[in-house]
């Protein structure tokens, strides 16, 4: 949100929607150019979950706000949803249950490609993140496979982004697009890239699902046809150097090693970063001539 409205510019609106856990949320959603850019997570992140809680409501968070937010912004002609770091594994329920008749387009913004149901679907790759056991897991998948009205889709790359969340928008009408692509487009990374000599992306944790389509692929896939050289820097970081050079990156830097660890880096995120990024900006400065 705080990316594309520095970019483009528009009108931030403010809601008050139903959070992950039933109690009302302020949320923000973007209106520019007659196009609706809405957060998801503005609504149901796991952020808005209390960590203590979680095991709990991995099985009873709710998408109900995204809902909520759509029909506030059923005006715009096109409705822009992005996924991803949501508290809910409940298969877009909430949503359902919620949105009203929408003659918007809907567009679902993902950047994972993973189905509904599966070894890769939403409640097996992504409900421990939320919380949820193994036994907690096993409900979910079958709480997802049980709902019909997503037999169609559910097998389709996204399906699973956000807890099935991308699914019940596939089944509303929405057509995926690619989150990553789409922020490229929007900020025109590219011509930023056509005049740099250095590309500093990064996020939370690089791992093995930033290499399947999320913004750090698609600042290093736009790096790599300039032969611009690419650095990640994340708190964390498991993608092996071969693995990071084959999808365009030249280094990744992990903020937690940097500071000497996980609690000393979470402890002082700002300035943990900003020392590993002096760090690495010394490492790669040109020598002045």
């Amino acid at each position: 949100m705080d990316v594309l409205h520095a970019a483009l510019g528009g009108t931030l609106h403010t809601t008050t929607v139903t959070g992950p856990l039933g109690t009302p949320v302020q949320a923000r959603w973007l209106e520019h150019d007659g196009c609706a850019y809405i957060e998801s997570a503005q609504a149901c992140g796991l952020h808005l979950i209390p960590s203590d809680q979680r095991p709990r409501t991995a099985e009873t968070a709710t998408t109900r706000g995204v809902g909520e937010l759509v029909n506030a912004a059923r005006d715009a002609h096109t409705i822009v949803v992005g996924l991803g770091g949501s508290g809910t594994t409940d298969g877009g329920a909430g949503l359902r249950e919620t949105v009203q008749p929408v003659t918007a387009r809907l567009v679902a913004a993902a950047d994972v490609e993973n189905p509904l149901l599966g070894p890769h679907g939403a409640a097996r790759t992504f409900g421990p993140q939320k919380g949820a056991s193994p036994e907690a897991v096993q409900r979910l998948e079958a709480r997802l496979a049980a709902m019909d009205e997503l037999a169609d889709v559910r097998d389709l790359p996204g399906a699973g982004a956000a807890g099935g969340l991308g699914a019940a928008l596939m089944a509303l009408g929405a057509t995926v697009a690619s989150g990553a692509g789409m922020v490229r487009e929007l900020t025109r990374l590219d011509d930023a890239l056509d005049h740099a000599d250095l590309a500093v992306t990064g996020e939370g944790s690089f791992d093995w699902q930033s290499l399947r389509g999320k913004l750090v692929t698609a600042v290093a896939a736009g790096s790599a046809e300039r032969g611009l050289p690419c650095v990640v820097l994340a708190g964390q970081v498991t993608v092996g150097k071969r693995e990071a050079a084959a999808a365009g990156v030249q280094e990744s830097y992990a903020v937690a090693e940097h500071a000497g660890s996980v609690e000393r880096s979470m402890a002082d995120p700002a300035g943990t970063l900003a020392d590993l990024a002096a760090e690495v900006a010394r490492q790669w400065s040109h020598p002045r001539t």
